[in-house]
């Protein structure tokens, strides 16, 4: 029996820890944070996978349940900690390994097990990377972009660019041209459409763009609406849902023919700033992330659901590069 229990005890200690940064797989509480708000009754049942840059000592992807118990998690490795800013991004993949975005380093597939199953090493990477469905991956690039960068990348998963796009074809002209804050156009986002076309979010110039395979501008969208926006997100009623980073600071749903908005949640607390993601969920709920929490709101407005951090920054600057980034609820 004491035999049986040692090697139960290896075992455990084995799946605590990966050479490549650290995997759990058991439930366990974490004392950084918590869930203080849950209406079983209304909120969408799942996990949420959530990336967690509080600690510069050991930034992480968790998976918590809706009670904010830990059931997976994965501490990036030590020469990577520090890739963490602007844009820690997340992308659960349809093969269940995830797919991280480390700013200023490169991208990288990595298993439930801990282990790195491909990755793409590139300075000029930050805020987004989505993998489509042709198997390529669509990298965006804003942390401190210049007028001769590409904002948007598509690679194949060789690492060989078959795609770009530059902002200075269609931008290079009054009002946008002499704008520069953390980079030029501070892209922050890019998303495949099922038409073939890419949606692409300019945050200085406050508008999202919709571009065709030839990157010609088709649309632009959200121009005097949006303020330094995050994640734009296309609903399946056609409208455009988005975290705004300014003023209404929020999640914004707006008719991207009118501009009208249709539907705001508005977050007024400070220590909350700033929203950097917003995604509607299927049962009408969105999941909005700010730095400090993760909350879950109803059509009407109610917090359903908010996993809330204990940690406090007293520099309003050092907030701005930490806590959370983007959030995933799986079911």
């Amino acid at each position: 029996m004491r035999n049986k229990l040692l090697l139960f005890a290896v075992l455990i200690l084995i799946l605590l820890n990966v050479p490549n940064g650290k995997t759990l797989f058991a439930e366990e509480a974490d004392p950084d944070f918590i869930v203080d708000i849950y209406n079983p009754s209304e909120a969408f049942n799942g996990t949420t996978l959530v990336t967690d840059n509080y600690s510069a000592k050991s930034p992480r992807v968790i998976e918590v349940d809706m009670n904010g118990k830990i059931v997976w998690e994965y501490i990036l490795p030590p020469d990577l900690r520090r890739y963490t800013n602007p844009g820690f991004d997340i992308e659960l993949l349809p093969n269940n390994n995830i797919l991280i975005a480390l700013p200023r380093k490169g991208v990288y597939e990595i298993s439930r097990s801990g282990k790195i199953l491909w990755s793409y090493l590139d300075p000029k990477i930050s805020h987004d990377v989505d993998r489509l469905p042709n198997g390529n991956t669509l990298l965006v690039w804003g942390g401190e972009d210049e007028k001769s960068d590409a904002q948007v990348k598509e690679i194949d998963p060789r690492g060989a660019v078959v795609w770009r796009w530059y902002a200075k074809d269609h931008f290079d002209t009054p009002v946008y041209s002499d704008i520069y804050s953390n980079g030029w156009t501070h892209a922050n986002a890019a998303t495949r459409l099922p038409n073939g076309n890419t949606l692409i979010s300019l945050r200085n110039f406050n508008i999202v763009v919709e571009v065709d395979p030839d990157g010609m501008v088709k649309k632009t969208i959200g121009e005097g609406v949006f303020h330094h926006q995050h994640d734009p997100e296309t609903l399946t009623n056609g409208n455009l849902l988005v975290a705004n980073h300014g003023r209404p600071q929020g999640a914004l749903e707006i008719e991207p023919e009118s501009g009208r908005t249709v539907w705001k949640f508005e977050v007024t607390k400070s220590n909350a700033w700033p929203v950097r993601d917003a995604n509607r969920l299927p049962n009408g709920n969105t999941l909005i992330t700010g730095t400090n929490r993760v909350i879950e709101v109803s059509p009407k407005g109610e917090i359903v659901w908010q996993l809330k951090s204990r940690a406090v920054f007293s520099d309003k600057n050092e907030a701005k590069t930490r806590g959370f980034y983007k959030a995933i609820r799986i079911e």
